[in-house]
């Protein structure tokens, strides 16, 4: 359908650290063949490899550090420099560390909130300029379930952090909602992504992919695990003009396992 023709996106967290569908990957490669610009960004040359493979010459890369906000300030500069305007930002960078309040150091509580919350307030503030300018804008960010609700494990400084990013959400939409700025959020639930197989079975299975993917698969309703591809469609349509009457909204991609009450 082409229904990001014209647009241009920065897509921040666009790589994944394995093959197959993260959510930043699969978001920038959906958008470009929608027909959107995509400025991919991400630390790790290597991580987006795969991305621009997969989504072609509609995707052009930067390499930055979300957590820092003169990376971030570069990452915009250049994007506008290359493509002259910003339409969409999605703020995609985070991850998981495990531990409770006791179990988690002070210093793993200040990275979990650096990386998955202060990246997505960084991102909006050197944006949301970029936008005002322009007349409108959207942005999405990329929440999880572990902001809603327990998700079966104790990574108390994630959790908090993606609450945060709802809360940063709803506020920054109505904020902006006057200058024709939306801003919603999409929270995945648990989606058999890259990471799962490179981090989480190793840190919560001791390696074995198969029992991790089956303990998940046991909390969702429809009975098996998305990917990103599930959460880039979620995207799509926020980011498109479909979603104009839109902002400051909560999609929840999970398979229904956030209103289970057992």
């Amino acid at each position: 359908m082409k229904r990001l023709q014209g647009k241009v996106a920065l897509v921040i967290g666009a790589g994944s650290v394995g093959p197959g569908w993260g959510n930043g990957r699969a978001t920038a490669v959906r958008f470009a063949k929608e027909g959107a610009k995509v400025f991919a960004v991400d630390l790790s040359r290597q991580a987006l490899k795969e991305t621009v493979r997969r989504g072609g010459k509609g995707i052009q890369t930067f390499l930055g550090d979300a957590t820092k906000s003169r990376s971030v300030s570069a990452m915009v500069k250049a994007c506008l420099k290359r493509f002259g305007r910003i339409d969409i930002l999605v703020n995609n960078v985070g991850g998981s560390a495990s531990g409770g309040a006791v179990e988690l150091s002070e210093e793993g509580w200040d990275r979990q909130l650096d990386f998955n919350l202060k990246s997505v307030f960084l991102a909006c503030k050197h944006v949301i300029p970029v936008m005002q300018r322009q007349g409108g804008g959207a942005i999405v960010n990329i929440a999880s379930a572990s902001g809603i609700r327990w998700s079966g494990s104790a990574q108390v400084g994630y959790a908090a952090a993606k609450a945060g990013v709802i809360q940063l959400t709803r506020v920054t939409a109505v904020q902006y909602a006057p200058e024709g700025i939306r801003v919603n959020c999409v929270v995945p639930g648990q989606l058999h992504t890259p990471m799962v197989e490179v981090r989480l079975a190793r840190q919560r299975a001791g390696g074995d992919v198969r029992k991790l993917l089956q303990e998940r698969q046991k909390r969702i309703p429809l009975g098996f695990a998305g990917d990103g591809r599930d959460t880039a469609s979620a995207v799509l349509f926020l980011a498109s003009d479909e979603a104009r009457f839109i902002t400051g909204a909560e999609v929840v991609v999970d398979g229904g396992m956030t209103v289970r009450c057992d």
